[in-house]
């Protein structure tokens, strides 16, 4: 199946209708918002059997799968921002100094305007929906660009869309980079990517064009910690689950492994008991197993098996598009498995003496999306402490961007900007302050030639 590419005239002017539809200023109520976030709720509803048809056809994802991290984690946003959001937008009290009595202050939350949503193709769903929530909940318009990568998911989207929303309202648009290209030359009131470094500079710089703040949510090579005092039964099941959800292709799963040397033998025996028990003895027949989204994923996967030795794993089937989840040791930290991020099912093993080598390896390079660390609680906060990454979990993976309360997002060169929950709303609003002045007084203090001066100058 592939994707028809939506045209330039068309980008143009579904740029210039939701820019005269903001214009409009229906979306400044918050009733009319909580109206398309309640329809967005239906809507998934309604589309949930098609989406995970979808799901399953372009990643070989299960319906539980399609469910648990997809469809449910934007359902759950949507009904937090529905409970929350009279609160979010009323106007907030802010104190005022003495010396610009009398004054009031307040800060209002406004909508920045006309938005592009660009997402990546792992999660289809959630990852272009999601800061949707977002902006419907702050009172934007949206441009959703979809990936055309998982054609199927794209398309029913696009139809999911198009029969809820009005495209002045909300709209997606189809299509390779090229297209990409074309919306990017478009001026947005907040552009918001999800994908590689790589392309979030290329977003960047296109931005700063127009001087359009970004959200960038990123990737890059998130490191899991297994410390010598780390309970090995327990964090061989988290990681073996973290790094075959979706098959590896999460930008927050484990990307490779910091392991204490005395851990390395019990840890692999673990390893393979848990993957057995996710998947059963035979992976490839699994239900819940994901394939590589398309031979070109598969083909630089694959290439990393050649980056270290085989302890566990390492089959492939280049007609599925399979690869078996695997553990790598021997591998160099110069390896090409060891300078990108995987986003594969394959996990490199690293191993060191004692916690400071570990920690000197991490610092050594990019701030990650996400790190974790297996092991006593002291020295994982420690060890976090000394750090610096997008979000962190200890003795798990994962689990912090299920928690719709936390920011996610990344720092340094794993993104910039976070969102869910509130913070989506604060992504796609404006904090603006408003001082209010009474007229009928007008204290002479500060006015020229400040004949009051000595008097006031202790409260300045």
């Amino acid at each position: 199946m592939k994707i028809e590419n939506t045209t330039e005239l068309r980008i143009k002017e579904v740029v210039e209708s939701q820019r005269n539809f903001f214009s409009s200023h229906v979306t400044l109520s918050v009733d009319f918002r909580l109206a398309q976030l309640k329809k967005m709720q239906k809507m998934l509803t309604e589309w949930e059997k098609p989406l995970c048809e979808a799901l399953w056809k372009d990643l070989h994802k299960s319906m539980e799968e399609a469910v648990m991290t997809e469809i449910s984690i934007v359902q759950g946003e949507i009904k937090n921002h529905i409970k929350h959001l009279h609160r979010w937008a009323k106007s907030s009290r802010a104190c005022t100094p003495l010396k610009m009595m009398p004054s009031q202050s307040k800060v209002v939350s406004e909508p920045l305007g006309c938005t592009l949503i660009i997402s990546p193709w792992n999660y289809p769903v959630q990852l272009l929906l999601n800061p949707l929530v977002g902006a419907i909940s702050a009172g934007c318009t949206a441009i959703l660009k979809a990936s055309p990568y998982v054609p199927n998911v794209s398309t029913v989207v696009e139809q999911m869309i198009s029969a809820t929303f009005p495209s002045e309202y909300i709209a997606v648009v189809q299509g390779n980079r090229q297209v990409n290209s074309a919306l990017l030359e478009e001026r947005f009131d907040l552009i918001f990517f999800t994908g590689s470094p790589a392309l979030g500079k290329t977003v960047m710089q296109a931005a700063a064009k127009h001087l359009t703040p970004v959200v960038l949510e990123l990737g890059g090579k998130s490191p899991c910690v297994v410390d010598a005092n780390a309970d090995i039964k327990i964090a061989a099941r988290r990681i073996a689950w973290g790094k075959t959800l979706n098959a590896g292709q999460t930008c927050i799963a484990p990307d490779y492994l910091l392991i204490h040397k005395n851990c390395v033998e019990k840890f692999t025996e673990e390893y393979g008991k848990a993957l057995h028990q996710l998947h059963g003895a035979d992976i490839q027949k699994s239900a819940h197993y994901v394939r590589m989204v398309n031979e070109k994923a598969f083909q630089r996967v694959a290439s990393y098996l050649n980056d270290g030795t085989v302890v566990l794993g390492g089959n492939t089937d280049a007609n599925e598009l399979y690869i078996e989840p695997t553990l790598l040791a021997n591998v160099a930290p110069t390896a090409p498995v060891m300078q990108e991020e995987i986003f594969g099912p394959v996990l490199p093993m690293i191993t060191f003496n004692d916690r400071s080598e570990a920690l000197d390896f991490v610092l050594e390079r990019e701030k990650p999306l996400a790190l974790y660390y297996f092991g006593k609680k002291r020295e994982a906060e420690e060890f976090i402490h000394k750090t610096s990454a997008g979000g962190s979990c200890i003795n798990d993976v994962i689990m912090h961007i299920a928690n719709e309360n936390i920011p996610f997002g990344g720092v340094g060169n794993s993104g910039m900007g976070s969102y869910h929950g509130k913070l989506s709303f604060d992504a796609f609003s404006h904090k603006r302050s408003v001082v209010t002045t009474t007229t009928k007084i007008d204290l002479p203090f500060r006015y020229m030639p400040y004949k009051l001066f000595r008097y006031i100058k202790g409260l300045l």
